[in-house]
C-alpha cells in the first residue's frame, strides 16, 4: 500500500510515449485482487504506476530500475544498499510482488543476486510479466503462492534479506503479522540476515505498535523509518521496519532517510521500545489484518 507518499522526479527523465504497448494510455486487466491498471508516468518515458482497484501498489521505470518513486520503497532501497558491501550479490526473498520494483532494484544494484518473489495473485504476475517484463538475465524466480507457503519453501539460513510488502487490497493479511510468521522468517534468514517490512497504519497506530512489539520478540535489533506526521499519529501512512540479530547501521540509515525528497525520521533502541507503549506481540490466534486506510489516502 503506497498511498500518496512518493519521491521526487529525479534520475533519468523522459517525455512522451513509452507505454508497454507503444502508447501513452493506461493498460488495465482483471487480476485476483481486482482491476489492475498500469498508469503512465507523464514525466518519465517508460515509467508506470501499478494500481489495483485504484490503490497504488508499485512504480517501475523500465529504463532505470534503480529509480524508486514511492518514499517507502526508497527507504527499503536504502536498506538493500546497506545490508552488505556495495555490489555484493545477495539472496533475497520478496514476500509480495506488485510490479517487482524492489527485485528489479536489487538486480540493478547488486548484479548476480538470486531472488525469490512470492506473489499469491497469479493473474497479477502474468499481467506484470506481459506489460513490464523482467530482465531475462536477472536471477529472479516468481512463485504464485501464498506468502507463508512460499516462505516455507525457502531453505534454512538461505536469505540475506526477507522483504515483506504484502497487501490484500490495501491491508496486510492477518497471518503475516504474527510471531509464528516471524519464526519462519528467522528460520529462512542467515545469521547475519535482515528482515524488512512495509507496514501501514494510522491514528492511534495500534497496528504499528503491535508489529514493533512482535518483531522485538524475535529480533535483538530494530529500527523504524516513517514520515514525521505518521510518527505523530496525524496521518495514515507507511513505515519501514528493519530487524536483525546484529548491529544495524542506524546512523547511515537515518542520514539517508533524512535526505530523501520527503524526509523521514528513524527511531531505534529505547525510543522505539517506548513508542510501543507496552503493546503485546501478536500471535496467530489473535492476529488481525492491518487497518483499512481512509479513502483520502488515495486522492
Amino acid at each position: 500500500m503506497a498511498g500518496k507518499s512518493k519521491g521526487n522526479r529525479g534520475g533519468k527523465g523522459g517525455s512522451g510515449g513509452g507505454s508497454p504497448r507503444g502508447s501513452a494510455e493506461p493498460v488495465t486487466g482483471p487480476v485476483g485482487g481486482g482491476l489492475a491498471e498500469l498508469a503512465p508516468d507523464r514525466e518519465r518515458a517508460r515509467a508506470w504506476t501499478l494500481l489495483i482497484d485504484g490503490a497504488p501498489q508499485s512504480h517501475v521505470d523500465l529504463d532505470d530500475p534503480g529509480y524508486l518513486d514511492f518514499s517507502y520503497q526508497r527507504r527499503i532501497g536504502h536498506l538493500i544498499d546497506l545490508v552488505a558491501p556495495a555490489r555484493q550479490p545477495l539472496n533475497v526473498v520478496h514476500l509480495g510482488g506488485g510490479a517487482f520494483t524492489l527485485a528489479r532494484y536489487t538486480a540493478a544494484a547488486r548484479p548476480r543476486s538470486t531472488q525469490q518473489v512470492v506473489e499469491i495473485d497469479g493473474a497479477l504476475v502474468a499481467f506484470v510479466r506481459e506489460h513490464l517484463p523482467l530482465d531475462p538475465q536477472a536471477r529472479i524466480r516468481v512463485r504464485a503462492v501464498d506468502a507463508r507457503a512460499g516462505l516455507a519453501r525457502i531453505p534454512d539460513g538461505w536469505a540475506d534479506l526477507v522483504i515483506a510488502d504484502v497487501f490484500s487490497g490495501a491491508r496486510t493479511p492477518a497471518h503475516l503479522t504474527s510471531t509464528e510468521f516471524l519464526d519462519d522468517v528467522c528460520r529462512a534468514l542467515s545469521p547475519t540476515g535482515w528482515y524488512v517490512a512495509n507496514l501501514a497504519d494510522g491514528p492511534p497506530l495500534t497496528h504499528l505498535r503491535s508489529q514493533i512489539a512482535t518483531a522485538a520478540s524475535r529480533f535483538t535489533e530494530l529500527a523504524l523509518a516513517a514520515d514525521p506526521v505518521v510518527w505523530r499519529g496525524k496521518r495514515f501512512g507507511n513505515a519501514v521496519l528493519v530487524a536483525a540479530d546484529r548491529e544495524l547501521p542506524v546512523a547511515e540509515f537515518t542520514r539517508r532517510v533524512a535526505s530523501d525528497p520527503h524526509p523521514g525520521r528513524v527511531e531505534h533502541g529505547r525510543a522505539l521500545a517506548d513508542f510501543t507503549g507496552g503493546a503485546a506481540p501478536v500471535e496467530d490466534a489473535s492476529a488481525v489484518a492491518s487497518p483499512q486506510p481512509p479513502p483520502s489516502v488515495f486522492r
